[in-house]
């Protein structure tokens, strides 16, 4: 009996790790999402979040080519960019609510236009619709001290009021935040 069961076992094992090594990991995103948050200090809850997803420059030529001149782009991969606001901001001269917003933005080789608008959940840039269109300001394009690889946002904030970076390949824009 005793040698039945250790048969048994043994054969079992065997079956689970030829099962584990038989199934293999779903490829990754190739493009993966990412979160930004704003906030005075690591201790204090967010004013506002982006998500988004990176995707990566792999030698190409990115602007003006993969996100062409002049045509709304979803400012990342896949999903449109998201932007939440938890509290009431000011972006230019218009004050936004707390609530769920996606951010796009049509690059041009001086400045983007920077649009925030109230339809959320979309894919890509392929449904948007101007007319639910919050806010549009236009912010200079900047020379990127170094090549950023995959597309990169972060929030710098200051006495000033909060900064949207938005980075890639060799240049970046900033988009200014202020807390009412």
């Amino acid at each position: 009996m005793k040698k039945a069961l250790l048969i048994f076992f043994i054969v079992s094992i065997g079956i689970s790790l030829q099962n584990l090594q038989a199934q293999s990991f779903p490829e990754m995103d190739a493009s993966p999402m990412d979160l930004v948050m704003a906030r005075p200090d690591k201790k204090s809850p967010p004013f506002a979040r982006v998500i988004y997803s990176r995707p990566q420059k792999k030698g190409r030529v990115i602007y003006g080519d993969i996100v062409p001149y002049g045509k709304v782009w979803r400012t990342g991969a896949n999903e449109a960019t998201e932007l939440d606001v938890y509290v009431p901001m000011t972006v230019g001269n218009t004050t936004l609510k707390p609530g769920t917003y996606t951010l796009y933005t049509i690059p041009e080789e001086d400045n983007w236009t920077v649009i925030i608008n109230s339809d959320t959940n979309v894919w890509g840039a392929y449904s948007y619709k101007k007319e639910k269109d919050v806010l549009r300001i236009t912010v200079p394009v900047k020379d990127a001290a170094a090549p950023i690889e995959s597309l990169s946002m972060i929030f710098r904030t200051d006495d000033k009021g909060t900064v949207l970076m938005i980075g890639w390949d060799n240049e970046y824009v900033e988009i200014p935040f202020k807390k009412v």
